[in-house]
């Protein structure tokens, strides 16, 4: 009994150890240099936290926001970021048996500045943000990963009232609803969320809806979105108001039921906040706020979709752009983009709270982290 008992011992230990290696992270930055290395790729242990290095590639501009097809095959960026009369997404394959990432090819973005990619979970499409010229692009997706040439473009002309930040649209995020039918837009520049069907199908699968927006408050600045696990809450993050905006959700239709800084009472302005994800069990909110505070602003989420400010944590270095949730909800992993850092934390998943781990990664001009178990 104690020899079965001791190899069914081993044999979980072995299946621990064989998952805790095979989920990858792929960070992208701001890097003009060919001759640097502008995308890496991780392994993370999910026992503890530690991130070793597999591969890397060179020659690509400005890959600041990343995304993976849903089965990890292939990764997708918006590169030529912030490249005057430039703007283009990028396809590259992985593979995690050989520790290879392979360019593959790349198309026009369908406007200056692209900063949000988001693949459609048929793997058949590709949805870009273009955040300086203020649309929104699609994509047919290839069998053998590449992207094909533009199916649809929308740009948007209007803007908000603060004419600095708000002259005309900024598309700064491109999310798909829980069941990749909807497609929402957060418009910084609008102060709008807008909103499309998307029907997979057809070659121009982006439809226009009976409700194509909603507006937020007046310099919002609305940013990035998320969706809860239980599908029936949304959640926006506004870079310029510094706060969330709750939603209900049903059927493409959004419902504003809450607005929560994300920022202590006793700072008053200088907003910077960026990116919003949930953890898994869908019990905690974390939202990354940049300028002065450099922090998670961390949230329980009660049965009815509301937040509860329960903390803050330092990143650990200046400007968190993106940060990532790994898929058994074990660790958050940040990246600073001005002192070119990427920390792991540990979640507690009974308090929500963070606590770093590991050793950090230095990776000039970091600015976006995806995590994907292959």
């Amino acid at each position: 009994m104690k020899s079965k008992i001791s190899f069914l011992a081993i044999a979980f230990l072995l299946a621990v150890n064989a998952f805790s290696q095979n989920t990858y992270i792929f960070l992208g930055s701001y890097n003009r240099d060919k001759t640097a290395e502008s995308i890496q790729v991780y392994q993370l242990d999910t026992i503890n936290g530690k991130l070793s290095k597999i591969t890397a590639i060179k020659n690509v501009v400005n890959p600041s926001y990343l995304t993976l097809s849903p089965n990890g095959k292939y990764l997708y960026a918006c590169t030529e970021t912030k490249t005057p009369n430039a703007g283009s997404v990028s396809s590259f394959e992985f593979n995690p048996e050989n520790k290879t990432l392979t360019f593959l090819n790349s198309q026009k973005s369908g406007g200056e500045n692209p900063v949000y990619v988001a693949v459609h979970k048929s793997g058949k499409w590709l949805v870009n943000g273009n955040y300086t010229e203020g649309s929104v692009s699609v994509h047919p997706l290839l069998e053998n990963g590449k992207i094909d040439s533009l199916a649809q473009n929308f740009q948007y002309l209007d803007g908000s009232v603060n004419k600095e930040r708000q002259d005309r649209s900024h598309i700064h995020s491109t999310v798909f609803s829980p069941q990749n039918d909807y497609l929402f837009l957060p418009d910084l520049g609008a102060d709008k969320i807008r909103c499309y069907q998307f029907d997979a199908t057809q070659k121009q699968p982006l439809v226009e809806t009976d409700h194509p927006f909603i507006k937020t408050d007046l310099e919002a600045g609305p940013r990035h979105f998320t969706f809860h696990p239980n599908q029936k809450f949304g959640y926006c993050i506004e870079e310029m108001a510094g706060a969330i905006s709750v939603y209900q959700y049903e059927n493409g239709i959004l419902t504003k039921i809450q607005h929560i800084n994300t920022h202590p009472d006793n700072i008053k302005e200088g907003f910077e906040s960026s990116d919003i994800h949930i953890s898994p069990d869908g019990k905690f909110l974390y939202a990354t706020n940049r300028g002065k505070e450099n922090n998670i602003a961390i949230f329980s989420i009660a049965q009815n979709g509301l937040l509860k400010n329960i903390g803050y944590q330092s990143t650990l270095g200046k400007h968190p752009r993106i940060f990532a949730i790994d898929e058994t909800g074990k660790f958050l992993i940040a990246t600073n983009v001005l002192t070119g850092n990427v920390v792991v934390f540990r979640r507690n998943q009974q308090t929500g709270l963070l606590k770093k781990v590991g050793k950090e990664v230095k990776m000039e001009n970091v600015s976006c982290v995806q995590i994907k178990q292959i």
